[in-house]
C-alpha cells in the first residue's frame, strides 16, 4: 500500500525511475515516450546533462536565502535574462518567483490590486477572465479560470470573477464571418463587460495568449489580442498574461505573447522555465506597474518562503541556455510544422475528429461523436481518458482532458513533446493517436 496521497487513490501507477531523451522508463523497465512533457513541462527531455550540472554547481555553493534579506546571483541573472528576451512594450521591468503556476497566477493578481492602490484607485477589485480558461488550482486561480467541471466542487469558496467567451473558432465562429471579424467580436465582448461593470472598477483582464489544457492548444485569431491590448489601455485594466503551458518556447517563441505584437502588463510563467528539473515559476511585472510601486510604497505586498530559491533559478537559467545554445526555438518551428502536418494528414478526415489546432510543439485533436454537428461524446463515457489509457498501451505518453464544448462535455487530445525530440518520435506520436482515437471511437 501506498502512503502517497495520490492523484488517484485506487489507481495501479507504474514508478518511474529514469529518463532518457524523451523517454521515461519504469522499475519494469517499460519505456514511455513522452508525447505531453507531463503537462507541457518537460520541454527538454529527461536527461539534460547541462541543467542537471547547474543544478549541482549550485547545491554546493548556497541552495536557499530567505529573500527578506538577501538577493542571489542566479535569480539576479534570470531575471536580466527575461527582461531582456520580453516581449516589446515590457520595459524595464522585472520578475518575482514563486514554486508553481498556481502561486504565481495568486501573486499577479495580488500585483494587480497592489498597482491600483499605489495608484489611488482601490475601488478597481473586479477581475475579468475567460470560458473555458485554466489559471491554477489554488482558489484564487481556480475562481478565474473559466472551467466548469473542475470549479464545481469548490465554487461557495470561490470569490467572484467575471468570464467572457474565449475565442474557439470551431465552436464559436459564425459561417462565413471572417477571421478579423471574429476577433474583433470575441474581443470586443472584454469591452462590453467593463462598461456594464463599471471602468473604475475593473482591476484586470486575465487570459493565456495560447488556451492550454482547458481547450486543447487554442491559438487566438489574428488581431484579437491587439484589440484586447487597445481595450485595457482606453479603459486603464491590466492585462494578465497567463503564459504558464504556452510560454517559454512552447510555440516557436520564447513568450506566446511576441507572436500577437502586444506586450502584457503582467505575465505569469512556469512549466518549461524550469523544463521540470526543478520547481519554479514565475511573474513579469512591466516597467508600468513597477514605476507605480516605487512612486508609491517601494515594497512588494507578496512573499513567499521559497521566492528566488537559488538552485531553482540556476536550473531555469541553464534551460534558457540550452534553448538558446541549440538554437531550440527553430527546432520547435521546424518539428511543429511537421507534427501539425502529420496530425492532419491522420485525422484531418477521420469521423469523429472536429478540428485540429495549435501552434509550435502545442497540438490538440479534438474528438467528437458527431463531426457535422459538433456534437461532443457524453462526458460519463471518459472518452479522454480512455484515449490516454489507449496510447499509454501503445507506449506513447499524452495530455487528455474533457470540458472544452461547454466546461464539462468536450473531449480533446494534447500534444506536446519535447523540444528536443526526433522526427521519427514525432511521427510515432501521430501514429498512436490516430491508432488510439480508432480503436476508441469504433
Amino acid at each position: 500500500m501506498s502512503h502517497v496521497l495520490r492523484r488517484s487513490l485506487t489507481a495501479e501507477q507504474p514508478v518511474i525511475v529514469r529518463g532518457e531523451g524523451a523517454y521515461l522508463i519504469d522499475s519494469d523497465g517499460t519505456r514511455y515516450l513522452d508525447a505531453c512533457g507531463g503537462a507541457a513541462v518537460s520541454s527538454l527531455g529527461h536527461d539534460n546533462a547541462a541543467v542537471r550540472a547547474a543544478v549541482t554547481r549550485q547545491m554546493e555553493t548556497i541552495s536557499y536565502a530567505h529573500t527578506g534579506l538577501f538577493t542571489n546571483e542566479p535569480a539576479e541573472a534570470l531575471a536580466d535574462y527575461l527582461i531582456a528576451h520580453a516581449p516589446d512594450g515590457t520595459g524595464d521591468g522585472r520578475v518575482m518567483y514563486l514554486g508553481s503556476g498556481s502561486e504565481a497566477m495568486e501573486a499577479a493578481l495580488k500585483l494587480a490590486r497592489q498597482y491600483h492602490l499605489e495608484n489611488g484607485q482601490p475601488e478597481r477589485t473586479r477581475l475579468i477572465a475567460r470560458a473555458p480558461s485554466y489559471h491554477g488550482n489554488t482558489l484564487g486561480a481556480l475562481a478565474v479560470g473559466g472551467h466548469a467541471g473542475r470549479r464545481a466542487p469548490f465554487q461557495p469558496m470561490l470569490i467572484g470573477v467575471d468570464h467572457i467567451d474565449a475565442a474557439y473558432p470551431y465552436r464559436l465562429r459564425h459561417e462565413n464571418e471572417s477571421e478579423t471579424a471574429f476577433a474583433l467580436r470575441m474581443a470586443n465582448q472584454l469591452e462590453d463587460r467593463i462598461k456594464a461593470l463599471g471602468p473604475e472598477t475593473v482591476a484586470a483582464f486575465i487570459a493565456e495568449p495560447v488556451v492550454g489544457a482547458s481547450l486543447g492548444s487554442q491559438p487566438a485569431p489574428a488581431g484579437y489580442f491587439k484589440r484586447i491590448r487597445e481595450i485595457c489601455d482606453t479603459y486603464g485594466v491590466l492585462y494578465i498574461a497567463d503564459e504558464v503551458m504556452c510560454g517559454m518556447g512552447r510555440t516557436g517563441s520564447l513568450f506566446a505573447l511576441e507572436q500577437e505584437g502586444i506586450a502584457a502588463d503582467i505575465t505569469t510563467m512556469a512549466k518549461g522555465l524550469g523544463a521540470g528539473y526543478m520547481p519554479i515559476a514565475a511573474v513579469m511585472a512591466s516597467q508600468t506597474v513597477v514605476d507605480a510601486i516605487l512612486s508609491g510604497s517601494g515594497r512588494l505586498w507578496n512573499g513567499h518562503t521559497y521566492m528566488s530559491h537559488a538552485v531553482a533559478c540556476a536550473g531555469a537559467l541553464a534551460v534558457m541556455h540550452e534553448i538558446d545554445d541549440r538554437d531550440l526555438l527553430k527546432q520547435v518551428r521546424t518539428l511543429g510544422k511537421r507534427l501539425e502536418s502529420g496530425l492532419r494528414d491522420a485525422l484531418g478526415q477521420h469521423p469523429h475528429v472536429g478540428d485540429i489546432r495549435g501552434r509550435g510543439l502545442f497540438w490538440t485533436a479534438e474528438v467528437v461523436e458527431d463531426r457535422a454537428s459538433k456534437a461532443p461524446f457524453d462526458a460519463k463515457r471518459n472518452l479522454a481518458g480512455r484515449l490516454q489509457t489507449a496510447a499509454m498501451e501503445r507506449g506513447v505518453i499524452t495530455y487528455p482532458s474533457q470540458g472544452c464544448a461547454d466546461g464539462v462535455q468536450g473531449d480533446h487530445v494534447l500534444i506536446a513533446p519535447c523540444f528536443t525530440s526526433t522526427g521519427a518520435e514525432i511521427d510515432r506520436i501521430v501514429e498512436v493517436v490516430a491508432e488510439s482515437i480508432t480503436a476508441e471511437t469504433s
